[in-house]
């Protein structure tokens, strides 16, 4: 059994959509992020860090895990999924996980932050941000040119990258002219267990939550913008 430590967010479905495709048992624990509930210290001693997700793998001596790129390789070792065993494929999976990690989603981590949440708005860091989040994609387009996935079969490649690109809207970064991204975006989308994992943990509705859940949602938003 896997313990989830875990919110709504990108890095967070990372985890819950790897869960779901390898069909690993699971439990969720939702961290409530607005309550600083992962800067606790009992959070702490599973992530350092004080970020989701984070998982405690109790069949192999309750080993935790954090950093969700991380998470997806160790769970792609632990299962044989989803990951080449030879190196030469094993390489261009991890080559596209890190292009994730360190590009597009730091990148569009800050693009949805200046684009959205910013008390005020800094057209050159909107600009930079979201110009830089499109160069990437351009990357990921010319990639799938040849490519069904971004390192020929279904890998955690595609899970990472996924989980950032889908919300491309929410950051105002623009996909027009990306036939073979989009294309991409909407095949990853239609798979049963990425659908399963978004799901992971509920999704807040702004227009049906009530004023607590809307609070939650402020307190994250604020928390995130004073780390």
């Amino acid at each position: 059994m896997i313990e989830l430590y875990t919110a709504a967010t990108p890095n967070g479905w990372k985890v819950s959509i790897a869960l779901a495709e390898m069909k690993l048992d699971y439990e969720v624990r939702r961290i409530v992020l607005g309550d600083l509930e992962q800067k606790q210290q009992w959070y702490l001693k599973i992530n350092p860090n004080g970020r989701i997700p984070a998982i405690i793998d109790q069949d192999n001596d309750d080993f935790a895990v954090f950093e969700s790129g991380a998470i997806l390789v160790y769970l792609a070792e632990k299962t044989s999924l989803f990951m080449p065993s030879d190196v030469k494929g094993r390489s261009i999976v991890m080559q596209w996980l890190m292009f994730q990690m360190g590009g597009i989603g730091p990148m569009q981590g800050q693009a949805n932050v200046f684009y959205r949440y910013a008390p005020e708005k800094i057209e050159y860091a909107i600009n930079r941000y979201q110009n830089e989040t499109r160069r990437l994609y351009e990357v990921l387009d010319k990639r799938l040119q040849d490519n069904e996935y971004l390192a020929g079969d279904y890998s955690i490649a595609d899970m990472a990258t996924w989980s950032w690109a889908q919300g491309h809207e929410w950051g105002g970064i623009s996909i027009e002219g990306l036939d073979n991204f989009k294309r991409w975006l909407d095949t990853v989308s239609e798979r049963p267990a990425v659908k399963r994992g978004k799901a992971v943990p509920e999704l807040i509705d702004l227009d049906t939550a009530d004023e607590a859940k809307k609070e939650e949602i402020v307190k994250t938003v604020r928390n995130f913008l004073i780390e």
